[in-house]
């Protein structure tokens, strides 16, 4: 009698388990802000309790807050570390003090982050004390709807805040180069930035990408979260085809062609979120294109015994012999040469 009640609770919760995951690609069909919100991930705020206000309670001493206005009704906050060398002077200086630090002899990165967590992520933190080892400024920045920014997340509205960025940044560097960084998805807001940036002719000096993919609906089938619908009768219709309808593209595959500054892409092999031969591929889509024929493109391939995963190459030690000035206006990008693995 006791097997026979067991086998019928069992039943039971496989019955309901079944009915899930059968009910949940309709639910996703019927409301595609679903899956939008789960690209974004924008409500996952982690590290969870820290102020973003207070940059220096993460050990960034030498960083100032700043909040910018791209739009009406739209507040993004951002962060401005100084190169390390300047950790002293940076004490207690105002935000003028900050703003005017750009024109200095130092080149500036815009650092555009992946989805979910803050401009706080500790990954993100850590990012930032490497380059500004290495000399540089570093500019980034929470998206609408990200952290303490103000707005509703879209990817119209993440392009149009990096745009504004970039131009803040630029009215206040001179001549300084200005490189542009992407990770994970925010390789496609980086992509779609430096295209405009290259349509209207004032190109960064340079593009980053860690990470990258080739377009959101093919990392949306190859990520992990995806491998139990996989072979779901109906799987792009279900789950991909909303995406599209929701106006999201992330299209990298198609921005590298009229991208016309030079290029960096970096991937771990044992990268577990965005499939390491997504970022091949898009290499072997931008190394031939017309538009980087007077521009350097370069992969750059961490071996999977290195463990960098999706979000540690910033632990490289070989970053500071990568993140040369990328441009090489005499060479022509061979798709057929690839980078030995770091």
């Amino acid at each position: 009698m006791r097997r026979k009640s067991l086998w019928l609770r069992l039943r039971k919760i496989l019955f309901c388990v079944l009915g899930l995951y059968i009910a949940i690609p309709f639910l996703i069909k019927l409301c595609p802000g679903i899956q939008a919100k789960l690209i974004f991930l924008n409500f996952v705020r982690v590290p969870y309790f820290i102020d973003l206000k207070k940059p220096q309670d993460q050990g960034l001493n030498h960083t100032y807050n700043y909040y910018l206005q791209p739009e009406e009704d739209v507040t993004i906050g951002v962060w401005h570390t100084v190169p390390a060398v300047w950790w002293k002077n940076a004490q207690g200086k105002d935000q003028m003090w900050y703003e005017d630090a750009l024109a200095s002899s130092h080149a500036i990165i815009l650092y555009l982050h992946g989805n979910a967590g803050t401009r706080g992520g500790d990954h993100r933190v850590e990012l930032y004390k490497v380059l500004s080892s290495l000399g540089y400024h570093v500019v980034t920045f929470d998206y609408r709807g990200w952290g303490d920014s103000v707005g509703t997340p879209s990817e119209r509205g993440m392009t149009y805040d990096a745009l504004h960025v970039f131009d803040w940044i630029k009215a206040r560097s001179g001549d300084n180069p200005v490189y542009i960084w992407g990770h994970s998805l925010g390789t496609g807001v980086a992509t779609n930035l430096v295209r405009r940036l290259c349509e209207r002719e004032t190109p960064p000096d340079a593009l980053i990408l860690e990470s990258p993919f080739t377009n959101i609906r093919e990392e949306a089938k190859s990520h992990p979260f995806s491998v139990i619908y996989r072979y779901f009768p109906g799987f792009d219709w279900f789950f991909l085809d909303p995406i599209t309808s929701s106006g999201i593209k992330f299209a990298n595959d198609e921005n590298v062609k009229h991208i016309s500054c030079p290029l960096l892409i970096l991937h771990a092999e044992d990268d577990p979120v965005v499939p390491f031969q997504l970022g091949r591929k898009l290499y072997s889509i931008a190394a031939p294109a017309r538009s980087f024929r007077d521009f350097k493109v370069q992969f750059v391939p961490f071996h999977s015994d290195l463990g960098y995963r999706h979000k540690y190459i910033y632990k490289s030690p070989e970053l500071p012999r990568i993140l040369r000035p990328q441009q090489d206006p005499g060479s022509r990008p061979d798709p057929s040469m690839w980078s030995e693995p770091v």
